[in-house]
Protein backbone atom coordinates (compact mmCIF):
# COMPACT_ATOMS: atom_id res chain seq x y z
CA UNK A 1 0.00 0.00 0.00
CA UNK A 2 1.61 3.44 -0.76
CA UNK A 3 1.02 6.41 1.63
CA UNK A 4 0.92 10.00 0.58
CA UNK A 5 4.36 11.63 0.91
CA UNK A 6 3.56 13.73 4.12
CA UNK A 7 6.05 15.63 6.42
CA UNK A 8 5.20 14.43 9.38
CA UNK A 9 3.72 16.15 12.05
CA UNK A 10 2.60 14.52 15.41
CA UNK A 11 -0.33 17.20 16.29
CA UNK A 12 -2.09 16.06 12.39
CA UNK A 13 -0.93 12.45 12.42
CA UNK A 14 -2.83 11.95 16.43
CA UNK A 15 -5.50 14.20 14.61
CA UNK A 16 -6.00 11.34 11.83
CA UNK A 17 -5.73 8.48 13.99
CA UNK A 18 -8.85 10.36 16.48
CA UNK A 19 -11.21 10.61 13.15
CA UNK A 20 -9.89 7.19 11.97
CA UNK A 21 -10.56 5.49 14.92
CA UNK A 22 -13.74 7.58 15.54
CA UNK A 23 -15.34 7.19 12.39
CA UNK A 24 -14.29 3.13 12.12
CA UNK A 25 -16.31 2.83 15.70
CA UNK A 26 -19.40 5.03 14.09
CA UNK A 27 -19.11 2.47 11.18
CA UNK A 28 -19.74 -0.33 14.11
CA UNK A 29 -23.00 1.10 15.66
CA UNK A 30 -25.42 0.05 12.39
CA UNK A 31 -28.24 -2.18 13.49
CA UNK A 32 -27.61 -5.67 12.20
CA UNK A 33 -27.70 -6.56 8.60
CA UNK A 34 -27.20 -2.70 7.84
CA UNK A 35 -23.77 -1.42 7.21
CA UNK A 36 -22.85 2.25 7.08
CA UNK A 37 -21.03 4.46 3.78
CA UNK A 38 -19.12 7.28 5.11
CA UNK A 39 -18.02 9.64 2.23
CA UNK A 40 -15.65 13.30 2.47
CA UNK A 41 -16.25 15.99 0.25
CA UNK A 42 -14.69 19.09 1.12
CA UNK A 43 -17.52 21.47 -0.94
CA UNK A 44 -19.90 22.76 0.86
CA UNK A 45 -23.48 21.49 0.37
CA UNK A 46 -25.11 22.85 -2.80
CA UNK A 47 -22.04 22.20 -4.47
CA UNK A 48 -22.23 19.84 -8.05
CA UNK A 49 -19.87 17.39 -6.59
CA UNK A 50 -21.50 17.16 -3.03
CA UNK A 51 -25.03 16.55 -4.52
CA UNK A 52 -24.30 14.15 -7.07
CA UNK A 53 -22.43 12.32 -4.14
CA UNK A 54 -25.81 12.91 -1.99
CA UNK A 55 -27.62 11.61 -5.02
CA UNK A 56 -25.32 8.54 -5.91
CA UNK A 57 -25.59 7.40 -1.85
CA UNK A 58 -29.81 7.64 -2.69
CA UNK A 59 -29.17 5.57 -5.29
CA UNK A 60 -27.46 2.84 -2.97
CA UNK A 61 -29.42 3.06 -0.18
CA UNK A 62 -33.01 2.78 -2.46
CA UNK A 63 -31.49 -0.38 -4.41
CA UNK A 64 -29.88 -1.48 -1.60
CA UNK A 65 -33.29 -1.55 0.35
CA UNK A 66 -31.77 0.25 3.01
CA UNK A 67 -29.19 -2.39 3.71
CA UNK A 68 -26.29 -0.20 3.01
CA UNK A 69 -27.01 3.51 4.95
CA UNK A 70 -24.98 6.16 3.91
CA UNK A 71 -23.35 9.62 5.49
CA UNK A 72 -21.82 12.27 3.45
CA UNK A 73 -19.42 15.07 5.60
CA UNK A 74 -19.62 17.73 3.21
CA UNK A 75 -17.47 21.23 3.64
CA UNK A 76 -14.07 19.73 4.31
CA UNK A 77 -15.88 18.77 8.16
CA UNK A 78 -12.98 15.80 8.34
CA UNK A 79 -9.88 18.02 6.75
CA UNK A 80 -8.08 18.76 3.67
CA UNK A 81 -8.15 16.20 0.76
CA UNK A 82 -4.99 15.19 1.75
CA UNK A 83 -5.93 14.29 4.72
CA UNK A 84 -9.03 12.80 4.36
CA UNK A 85 -7.37 10.65 1.04
CA UNK A 86 -5.02 9.09 4.03
CA UNK A 87 -7.94 8.18 6.34
CA UNK A 88 -9.42 6.55 3.27
CA UNK A 89 -6.60 4.29 2.58
CA UNK A 90 -6.26 3.64 6.15
CA UNK A 91 -9.50 2.32 5.61
CA UNK A 92 -11.35 4.70 8.13
CA UNK A 93 -13.26 6.61 5.40
CA UNK A 94 -15.55 4.47 2.94
CA UNK A 95 -15.80 6.88 -0.11
CA UNK A 96 -13.88 10.31 -1.20
CA UNK A 97 -14.90 12.50 -3.64
CA UNK A 98 -11.59 14.62 -4.68
CA UNK A 99 -10.00 16.64 -7.10
CA UNK A 100 -7.60 14.74 -8.67
CA UNK A 101 -4.55 16.64 -8.23
CA UNK A 102 -3.80 14.83 -5.41
CA UNK A 103 -3.89 12.02 -6.89
CA UNK A 104 -0.61 12.89 -8.31
CA UNK A 105 1.71 11.84 -6.03
CA UNK A 106 -0.15 8.86 -5.61
CA UNK A 107 -0.68 7.12 -8.72
CA UNK A 108 1.73 8.92 -11.61
CA UNK A 109 -1.40 8.07 -14.58
CA UNK A 110 -3.78 10.75 -12.76
CA UNK A 111 -1.01 13.26 -14.20
CA UNK A 112 -2.13 12.64 -17.74
CA UNK A 113 -5.08 13.85 -17.24
CA UNK A 114 -3.74 16.83 -15.73
CA UNK A 115 -1.80 17.97 -18.41
CA UNK A 116 -2.66 21.41 -20.13
CA UNK A 117 -4.06 20.88 -23.14
CA UNK A 118 -4.78 17.47 -22.71
CA UNK A 119 -8.66 17.94 -23.67
CA UNK A 120 -9.85 19.77 -26.40
CA UNK A 121 -13.27 20.12 -25.35
CA UNK A 122 -15.59 19.41 -21.97
CA UNK A 123 -16.93 16.67 -24.58
CA UNK A 124 -13.74 15.30 -25.58
CA UNK A 125 -12.93 15.33 -21.84
CA UNK A 126 -15.85 13.35 -21.09
CA UNK A 127 -15.78 10.84 -23.40
CA UNK A 128 -12.38 10.08 -22.33
CA UNK A 129 -13.22 9.63 -18.70
CA UNK A 130 -15.99 7.48 -19.61
CA UNK A 131 -14.03 5.40 -21.76
CA UNK A 132 -11.05 3.65 -21.76
CA UNK A 133 -8.13 5.81 -20.64
CA UNK A 134 -10.46 6.62 -17.87
CA UNK A 135 -11.22 3.29 -17.29
CA UNK A 136 -7.09 2.58 -17.11
CA UNK A 137 -6.80 5.82 -14.64
CA UNK A 138 -9.28 4.43 -12.21
CA UNK A 139 -7.48 1.29 -12.00
CA UNK A 140 -4.05 2.66 -11.68
CA UNK A 141 -5.36 3.57 -8.05
CA UNK A 142 -5.80 0.29 -7.24
CA UNK A 143 -2.14 -0.94 -6.14
CA UNK A 144 -2.60 2.06 -3.73
CA UNK A 145 -5.14 1.32 -1.50
CA UNK A 146 -7.88 3.34 -3.63
CA UNK A 147 -10.81 1.99 -5.65
CA UNK A 148 -11.32 4.62 -8.37
CA UNK A 149 -15.36 4.71 -8.79
CA UNK A 150 -15.98 7.54 -11.40
CA UNK A 151 -15.00 10.92 -12.72
CA UNK A 152 -17.45 14.39 -11.83
CA UNK A 153 -16.81 17.62 -14.03
CA UNK A 154 -14.12 20.18 -12.43
CA UNK A 155 -14.60 22.51 -15.45
CA UNK A 156 -12.37 24.30 -17.42
CA UNK A 157 -9.51 26.36 -15.79
CA UNK A 158 -8.74 29.83 -17.14
CA UNK A 159 -6.10 32.85 -16.27
CA UNK A 160 -7.55 36.00 -14.49
CA UNK A 161 -5.94 39.09 -13.70
CA UNK A 162 -5.58 42.39 -12.43
CA UNK A 163 -4.09 44.63 -14.63
CA UNK A 164 -3.99 43.29 -18.54
CA UNK A 165 -6.00 40.79 -20.58
CA UNK A 166 -4.13 37.55 -21.96
CA UNK A 167 -4.43 37.86 -25.38
CA UNK A 168 -0.62 35.71 -25.73
CA UNK A 169 1.90 34.10 -23.65
CA UNK A 170 3.81 37.08 -23.77
CA UNK A 171 1.19 38.80 -21.69
CA UNK A 172 1.87 36.65 -19.11
CA UNK A 173 5.35 37.58 -18.58
CA UNK A 174 6.55 39.04 -15.18
CA UNK A 175 2.89 38.59 -13.87
CA UNK A 176 2.48 36.39 -10.20
CA UNK A 177 -0.06 33.79 -10.82
CA UNK A 178 -1.30 32.06 -7.86
CA UNK A 179 -1.43 28.15 -9.03
CA UNK A 180 -2.40 25.29 -6.23
CA UNK A 181 0.75 23.17 -4.66
CA UNK A 182 1.26 21.22 -7.59
CA UNK A 183 5.02 21.02 -9.52
CA UNK A 184 3.08 20.11 -12.79
CA UNK A 185 0.76 23.35 -12.52
CA UNK A 186 4.04 25.23 -11.33
CA UNK A 187 6.06 23.74 -14.61
CA UNK A 188 3.14 24.92 -16.73
CA UNK A 189 2.86 28.29 -15.67
CA UNK A 190 6.11 28.90 -15.80
CA UNK A 191 6.63 27.13 -19.71
CA UNK A 192 3.57 29.89 -20.39
CA UNK A 193 6.37 32.97 -19.19
CA UNK A 194 4.81 33.50 -15.75
CA UNK A 195 5.79 33.91 -12.54
CA UNK A 196 3.90 30.53 -10.82
CA UNK A 197 3.47 31.58 -6.91
CA UNK A 198 1.97 28.14 -4.83
CA UNK A 199 -1.04 29.64 -2.88
CA UNK A 200 -3.42 28.38 -0.26
CA UNK A 201 -6.99 29.11 -2.17
CA UNK A 202 -7.80 30.54 1.00
CA UNK A 203 -5.63 33.39 0.56
CA UNK A 204 -6.14 34.20 -2.84
CA UNK A 205 -8.74 37.04 -2.51
CA UNK A 206 -6.65 38.85 -0.45
CA UNK A 207 -3.78 38.25 -2.58
CA UNK A 208 -5.08 39.33 -5.20
CA UNK A 209 -6.67 43.10 -3.26
CA UNK A 210 -3.16 43.91 -2.12
CA UNK A 211 -1.17 42.90 -5.28
CA UNK A 212 0.55 39.81 -3.72
CA UNK A 213 -0.05 38.29 -6.86
CA UNK A 214 -1.12 39.90 -10.16
CA UNK A 215 -3.37 36.65 -10.94
CA UNK A 216 -5.19 33.03 -10.81
CA UNK A 217 -6.80 30.46 -12.91
CA UNK A 218 -9.82 28.64 -12.12
CA UNK A 219 -12.86 27.35 -14.42
CA UNK A 220 -16.00 29.68 -13.67
CA UNK A 221 -17.94 29.00 -10.70
CA UNK A 222 -14.79 29.15 -8.88
CA UNK A 223 -14.28 32.21 -10.03
CA UNK A 224 -17.54 33.81 -9.16
CA UNK A 225 -18.34 31.97 -5.59
CA UNK A 226 -14.52 32.73 -4.24
CA UNK A 227 -15.84 36.71 -5.14
CA UNK A 228 -11.96 36.63 -7.27
CA UNK A 229 -14.19 38.81 -10.24
CA UNK A 230 -14.39 41.87 -7.30
CA UNK A 231 -10.42 41.70 -8.08
CA UNK A 232 -9.62 40.66 -11.20
CA UNK A 233 -11.38 42.33 -14.14
CA UNK A 234 -10.18 39.95 -16.97
CA UNK A 235 -10.76 36.78 -17.36
CA UNK A 236 -9.08 35.03 -20.48
CA UNK A 237 -10.60 32.08 -21.68
CA UNK A 238 -7.25 29.83 -22.51
CA UNK A 239 -9.38 26.83 -21.08
CA UNK A 240 -5.86 25.64 -20.70
CA UNK A 241 -6.94 22.24 -18.11
CA UNK A 242 -9.83 20.37 -18.02
CA UNK A 243 -8.88 17.84 -14.59
CA UNK A 244 -11.73 16.35 -13.49
CA UNK A 245 -12.50 15.34 -10.04
CA UNK A 246 -12.54 11.38 -9.26
CA UNK A 247 -14.82 9.49 -6.50
CA UNK A 248 -12.85 7.09 -4.59
CA UNK A 249 -13.32 4.21 -2.24
CA UNK A 250 -10.88 2.93 0.46
CA UNK A 251 -9.83 -0.56 -1.02
CA UNK A 252 -9.54 -2.04 2.79
CA UNK A 253 -13.42 -1.21 2.95
CA UNK A 254 -14.45 -2.52 0.02
CA UNK A 255 -12.96 -5.61 0.19
CA UNK A 256 -15.05 -6.30 3.59
CA UNK A 257 -18.17 -6.55 1.19
CA UNK A 258 -19.88 -8.55 -1.03
CA UNK A 259 -19.32 -8.93 -4.74
CA UNK A 260 -22.88 -7.75 -5.65
CA UNK A 261 -22.73 -4.99 -3.11
CA UNK A 262 -19.25 -3.80 -4.80
CA UNK A 263 -20.93 -4.15 -8.42
CA UNK A 264 -24.39 -2.14 -6.98
CA UNK A 265 -21.93 0.83 -5.75
CA UNK A 266 -19.96 0.66 -9.18
CA UNK A 267 -23.29 1.15 -11.23
CA UNK A 268 -25.15 3.42 -8.91
CA UNK A 269 -21.39 5.87 -9.03
CA UNK A 270 -21.86 5.79 -12.72
CA UNK A 271 -25.50 6.70 -12.40
CA UNK A 272 -24.34 9.71 -10.71
CA UNK A 273 -21.87 11.21 -13.36
CA UNK A 274 -24.91 12.30 -16.07
CA UNK A 275 -26.93 13.93 -12.96
CA UNK A 276 -23.44 15.88 -11.62
CA UNK A 277 -22.88 17.17 -15.00
CA UNK A 278 -26.07 18.58 -15.03
CA UNK A 279 -25.95 20.28 -12.14
CA UNK A 280 -22.26 21.58 -13.01
CA UNK A 281 -23.94 22.89 -16.43
CA UNK A 282 -26.29 24.94 -14.76
CA UNK A 283 -23.49 25.99 -11.98
CA UNK A 284 -21.34 27.37 -14.83
CA UNK A 285 -23.66 29.22 -16.84
CA UNK A 286 -24.88 31.26 -13.81
CA UNK A 287 -21.55 31.70 -12.55
CA UNK A 288 -20.76 33.24 -16.20
CA UNK A 289 -23.76 35.60 -16.04
CA UNK A 290 -22.83 36.85 -12.95
CA UNK A 291 -19.75 37.15 -13.31
CA UNK A 292 -20.48 39.15 -17.31
CA UNK A 293 -22.77 41.62 -14.69
CA UNK A 294 -20.27 42.70 -12.92
CA UNK A 295 -18.16 44.02 -15.73
CA UNK A 296 -15.17 41.91 -15.92
CA UNK A 297 -13.69 41.77 -19.44
CA UNK A 298 -13.24 38.62 -20.91
CA UNK A 299 -11.27 37.73 -23.89
CA UNK A 300 -11.01 34.30 -26.12
CA UNK A 301 -7.41 34.40 -26.82
CA UNK A 302 -5.73 31.85 -30.04
CA UNK A 303 -4.99 28.80 -27.74
CA UNK A 304 -1.76 27.73 -30.25
CA UNK A 305 1.00 29.79 -29.19
CA UNK A 306 -0.10 28.28 -25.61
CA UNK A 307 -0.28 24.73 -26.11
CA UNK A 308 3.47 25.51 -28.45
CA UNK A 309 4.80 26.62 -25.35
CA UNK A 310 3.70 23.86 -22.67
CA UNK A 311 5.08 21.18 -24.87
CA UNK A 312 8.38 20.76 -22.57
CA UNK A 313 5.50 19.88 -19.84
CA UNK A 314 4.31 16.96 -21.85
CA UNK A 315 7.81 15.93 -22.44
CA UNK A 316 8.69 16.36 -18.58
CA UNK A 317 5.82 14.24 -16.89
CA UNK A 318 5.23 11.60 -19.89
CA UNK A 319 8.43 10.33 -19.31
CA UNK A 320 6.89 6.68 -19.57
CA UNK A 321 6.02 4.06 -22.40
CA UNK A 322 2.77 3.59 -20.56
CA UNK A 323 2.07 7.23 -19.47
CA UNK A 324 2.47 8.31 -23.41
CA UNK A 325 -0.17 6.04 -24.55
CA UNK A 326 -2.05 6.97 -22.14
CA UNK A 327 -1.93 10.16 -23.48
CA UNK A 328 -2.22 9.16 -27.25
CA UNK A 329 -5.23 7.10 -26.32
CA UNK A 330 -6.90 10.12 -24.16
CA UNK A 331 -5.69 12.42 -27.81
CA UNK A 332 -7.30 8.94 -30.18
CA UNK A 333 -10.74 9.80 -28.26
CA UNK A 334 -13.74 10.98 -30.58
CA UNK A 335 -16.48 13.08 -29.37
CA UNK A 336 -19.75 11.98 -31.22
CA UNK A 337 -21.47 14.07 -33.11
Amino acid sequence: MTRLPLTYNPTRRQAIATATAGLAFAGGCSRAGERVLRCADAQPLGYPTVEAVIYMMGLLEERSGQRLRTKVYSGAQLGEEKDTLEITIFGGLDLNRVNIAPLNSIARQTLVASLPFMFRSTEHMRAAMDGAPGEAILKALEPHGLIGLCFYDSGARSFYTTSRAINTPDDLKNLKIRVQNSDLYVSMVEALGGDATPMPYSEVYQALLQGVVDGAENNWPSFESSRHFEAAKYYSLTRHVMAPEVLVMSAKRWRKLSTEDQELIRVCAKDSVPYMRDLWDARAARSREIVLASGVEVNEPDILPFQEKVRPVWEKYLNTPELKELADSIQAVEVAG
